[in-house]
């Protein structure tokens, strides 16, 4: 029996109402958490004005009532589902959202877990799922990997010249900075955190009061030249205002 098949939902299963918790593990290191929130700032950052989509990390997704008596698999490490309500949500419940998936999933890779989420996660996402995009990420060693969903299967993304991946469902590059997975814009900027945008904002705004200082200090030096050019005239008997 194939994997689709154990996890199929049973037809005549009625879901339960209400919002259910979810019950994510603990996540396999600080190095893991600091990642998953630099992707959720980021792109919230980045999507600031829009409310058509919701990101997550470490959440569960219930896709059927077996899953809810199963502790075989557990949620992404980070994931957006975009064409939804952007509000806060205790877990993600398939049939509580008009049937959607995740349009991209990210899964973090840890001794513990890259047996998992190479293989069964992979072939989960990519045949029950449905997710065009599926990346893994791990924050040790930086193997960085991508696949996108092709007539049904997981194929490779090929990397830019430098080594990122593109993504169409955010219509951002992904790779690897300073050891942390990052966004990048089509014309290769650094999708920048909230800190990052704040020094940003900081350092523009002391160069628009040096540039103030400057233009200040210019016109100064017209106006006492001028001034010695006027006094000049007037040591030759010029009266500098009818010239």
């Amino acid at each position: 029996m194939s994997v689709a098949q154990e996890l199929e939902p049973v037809a005549d299963i009625i879901f339960p109402p209400g919002d259910i918790e979810s019950h994510e593990p603990p996540l396999e290191s600080d190095l893991h958490l600091r990642q998953i929130i630099l992707l959720l700032q980021c792109l919230e950052l980045w999507w600031q004005n829009r409310n058509d989509f919701y990101a997550a990390g470490n959440l569960t997704i219930y896709y059927s009532q077996r899953q809810l008596k199963s502790e075989e698999f557990r949620g992404p490490d980070f994931f957006v589902v975009r064409g939804c309500e952007k509000k806060p949500r205790k877990s993600w419940v398939i049939w509580q959202e008009d049937g959607k998936y995740p349009n991209i999933i990210v899964e973090l890779l840890s001794l513990s877990t890259k047996t998992t989420d190479k293989g069964l996660k992979k072939q989960i996402y990519q045949d029950i799922f449905r997710t065009p995009e599926y990346f893994w990420f791990d924050p040790d060693n930086l193997e960085f990997i991508g696949f996108h969903l092709v007539d049904g299967q997981y194929q490779p993304i090929e990397p830019n010249p430098q080594g990122w991946l593109w993504s169409q469902q955010l219509e951002l590059y992904l790779g690897v900075q300073d050891s942390k997975l990052r966004y990048f814009t089509s014309q290769g900027e650094l999708v920048p955190t909230p800190e990052e945008l704040a020094e940003q904002e900081k350092q523009r705004a002391e160069q628009e009061k040096q540039r103030a200082e400057q233009e200040n200090q210019r016109a100064e030096q017209e106006k006492q030249r001028a001034e010695r050019l006027a006094a000049k005239l007037r040591e030759l008997n010029i009266d500098p205002d009818v010239l």
